[in-house]
């Protein structure tokens, strides 16, 4: 398994800060008119959490992830309280260890997949102890 640690950081429900909002969407082909937009008032924390309790945040560490997205210093936006399902990216804790890799679950097996080349799926064993600790829901990165 990749050397990897996750720290783990729960939303600041208390203090949310209110950010502008463009109201239309943004071109992304041919520049639209600045008068066309009207300003609102956003909360991140509002956008991305569901579920206060259960949504923490971590940073991505390392480049197992990098074909989803997920690249070394991202944030993840992670639900503990959703349902593990087939195809879901996951922090799981496997074998006193934290990965976050894609589900893949068939029938007799589960496999944690890699989304860059470099790293090989990790099958999880019978002796294994798996634990699916959350489902990545958001990812913030810096541009």
């Amino acid at each position: 398994m990749e050397d990897q640690k996750l720290i783990f950081f729960h939303p600041n429900q208390e203090t949310r800060k209110q950010l502008h909002l463009v109201q239309e969407g943004i071109s992304a082909g041919f520049p639209s008119p600045a008068d066309d937009f009207k300003e609102l008032r956003i909360s991140i924390d509002q956008e991305v959490v569901r579920n206060e309790e259960a949504t923490f945040y971590a940073r991505v560490s390392g480049e197992s992830m990098q074909g989803a997205g997920l690249d070394d210093g991202d944030l993840l936006v992670i639900d503990r309280s959703l349902e593990p399902q087939n195809n879901k990216i996951a922090v799981c804790f496997l074998d006193g260890e934290f990965t976050v890799k894609r589900l893949k679950v068939e029938l007799d097996c589960i496999y944690l997949m890699p989304e860059n080349k470099n790293y090989q799926p990790i099958k999880v064993s019978e002796g294994d102890e798996l634990i699916i600790w959350g489902i990545v829901t958001y990812v913030v990165k810096k541009v």
